[in-house]
């Protein structure tokens, strides 16, 4: 739903707080209303992916403006190119050039860049081969209801007159296009340039944390006399680029250009990561996401998804490197699916300070300073609080946490991290007590404790005579507004880490009134912590002990030592009533009706506070922190 931040911020979060974003959108259309980046400065509050339904406005709340935490600073706004309101797309238009792709290779060769010359004249654009791989996308959403998460939300639909997707061919039957573009797609279509006939696609793989989609479609009639794109190498600053898409809807293919302004690791509003992007100033308007961004060679050098809206600055869009798409193709060539970015798990500090290093036994002026480590990494088993991290597969890492790029350029130390695949091993050079070491880190996907996505689509939830719990997620903050969810909740979803890998924030999100919980009517969004004297680790333990329980009362405690019990067996004979009062089909979700199986590590698990600090993969607080 569509908040902004002067209706949704706590006026205490705001006067702790600093937002670092502001209106960073997805270019998909006018129609929607977009959502403020929102970020709380010490939260840096990425989580907020932007939900990115790229086309019709949604009936409900559009997603439009969300917050997004970065290094944007001051009053900066961006949105996706497709004018949609989501997690992930900033405005960046989606440009890619690709080689032949496919899964059924039986070389298994990685995904390559393609240096073929495509020399396109002036003046001849409008005939070039390369646009006619530009498709348009035509997707029905259907997004999970979160604060009523036995239902759907009603359709919308996207691309319309008045906004559009883009996609693009690849080889093999295959496109690229946004994730934030087919989000919630219970239906996908798209159209050939030139053609009247629409064609049904498949969604094969999402990468919400790069916002990256790949769809197939089976018809042979579609990719008749069809030439798929080559992906070029990243480009240098200066250079020329071409943006192509459908901005405001239309029916003929629009064109702009520009020249890549800068290059660095750059936030992506849909997934809440930070991944190496292209800044340009090629017009970049609703209806250019996912759509290829071209150099002078007509080869695809990324994908254009997000924009940046600003009183202070103009002409600010994002593309998509063809670094980051070939390894999502990768990714999905290696596994069948898309795993996702690995990270290293530890919040750093920079050692700019003589004194700080010299404290630390640091002899030159390099390194970062592990502060805190996940405890659901790798890491933890590796690292150490007051370790220096000095190198990163045998790449220096200098004291601002930087490391070399290219010729005479550096970038941020995780641009190093995210070259590498989901269990791959990296080798750190660290100082530990002024002594330099080698240690091996395995490299995975970060593990959210409160989730920006679902997955599946679908929340959980379990209904107890009336009580409706369900686990907190980002959207369902955004859903409910933060004034509901309240200040002690918004800064455990902000601050706190995973102790293990299934853990969840379970929470009574409402009542449905009966004389069987006469008296909690009110209570809502609030954390439960217990069950009977038992320590809940996430909703499926929940429903593993209320199913397992013979004590005559059901005792949940809340925070605040907040009690609700209930009598065992007039709560299950009132459950079938409420259920049938409220047009409810099941009292809990089909992910809930497995056998609880208890994981390795769960027993690990004690009882904790939240931690000081934010938990993002971005550079938070002040500038000296930063996460990889």
């Amino acid at each position: 739903m569509a908040i902004t931040v002067a209706n949704c911020c706590f006026s205490v979060l705001s006067s702790t707080f600093k937002s670092r974003y502001c209106h960073l959108r997805f270019a998909t259309s006018p129609s929607h209303s977009y959502f403020d980046a929102r970020s709380l400065k010490a939260t840096n509050n990425k989580k907020r992916a932007l939900k990115g339904s790229s086309s019709s406005a949604s009936p409900r709340k559009s997603n439009a403006e969300k917050k997004l935490p970065g290094r944007l600073k001051d009053d900066k706004s961006g949105l996706y190119a497709d004018g949609i309101s989501g997690q992930g797309d900033m405005g960046r238009p989606q440009s890619t050039g690709f080689k032949s792709f496919g899964t059924q290779r039986k070389d298994k060769k990685e995904f390559q860049l393609d240096s073929r010359e495509q020399q396109v004249e002036p003046g001849s654009l409008q005939d070039a081969n390369f646009l006619n791989a530009v498709v348009k996308v035509y997707c029905t959403h259907t997004a999970p209801d979160y604060s009523l998460p036995w239902q759907k939300q009603r359709q919308y639909t996207s691309t319309g007159r008045q906004d559009s997707n883009l996609a693009f061919m690849i080889g093999d039957g295959k496109l690229l296009t946004n994730a934030h573009c087919v989000e919630h797609d219970t239906q996908v279509k798209v159209k050939r340039r030139g053609d009247d006939t629409k064609y049904v696609a498949k969604v094969l793989a999402r990468g919400v944390d790069c916002d990256i989609a790949l769809l197939s479609v089976e018809s042979e009639e579609f990719w008749k006399g069809a030439k798929p794109l080559h992906l070029g190498h990243l480009p240098r600053l200066q250079d020329a680029v071409t943006v192509v898409g459908y901005p405001l809807g239309g029916d003929t293919i629009s064109v702009t250009k520009g020249v890549v302004s800068r290059i660095e690791v750059t936030s992506y509003a849909h997934g809440s990561s930070d991944l190496l992007g292209i800044q340009i100033d090629a017009a970049i308007n609703p209806g250019n996401s996912g759509g290829p961004a071209f150099n002078e060679q007509g080869e695809c050098i990324g994908v254009a998804f997000q924009v940046y809206r600003s009183e202070e600055a103009e002409n600010i869009g994002y593309v998509i490197p063809t670094t980051v798409v070939s390894h999502f193709l990768n990714d999905y060539e290696r596994n069948g699916k898309y795993t996702g970015f690995p990270c290293l798990g530890v919040l750093l500090q920079k050692l700019e300070n003589p004194a700080l290093r010299a404290c630390l036994q640091v002899q030159s002026n390099e390194g970062v300073l592990v502060r805190r480590v996940e405890p659901t990494s790798d890491a933890n088993n590796v690292l150490k609080q007051g370790d220096v991290i000095v190198s990163f597969d045998d790449v220096h890492v200098g004291s601002e946490g930087t490391v070399p790029f290219r010729s005479n350029e550096r970038i941020a130390f995780r641009y190093l991290i995210s070259q590498k695949f989901a269990g791959d091993v990296a080798e750190l050079g660290i100082i530990r007590a002024g002594k330099l070491m080698k240690v091996q880190v395995a490299l995975n996907p970060r593990v959210h404790l409160v989730p920006y996505h679902i997955d599946g689509g679908q929340p959980s939830y379990l209904i107890i005579a009336g009580l409706v719990f369900t686990p907190l997620s980002e959207p369902l903050i955004e859903e409910e507004c933060e004034e509901s969810i309240g200040l002690k909740l918004l800064a455990k979803a902000r601050y706190s880490l995973a102790r293990f890998k299934e853990e969840q924030i379970v929470i009574l999100s409402q009542v449905l009134a009966n004389e069987v919980n006469i008296g909690y009517e009110d209570m809502s969004n609030q954390q439960v912590l217990k069950f009977n004297g038992t320590r809940i680790k996430n909703i499926r333990h929940l429903a593993h002990l209320v199913a397992c329980c013979q004590d005559k009362y059901l005792v949940f405690e809340f925070e605040d030592n907040y009690l609700a019990v209930l009598e065992r067996e007039a709560a299950m004979a009132a459950s079938s009533r409420i259920l049938k009062d409220y047009g409810i089909p099941s009292e809990r979700s089909d992910d809930l009706l497995e056998p609880y199986v208890e994981s390795l590590g769960d027993n690990q698990a004690i009882e904790q506070d939240f931690g000081e600090s934010p938990v993002l993969n971005l550079e938070i607080g002040f500038d000296g922190l930063l996460w990889a």
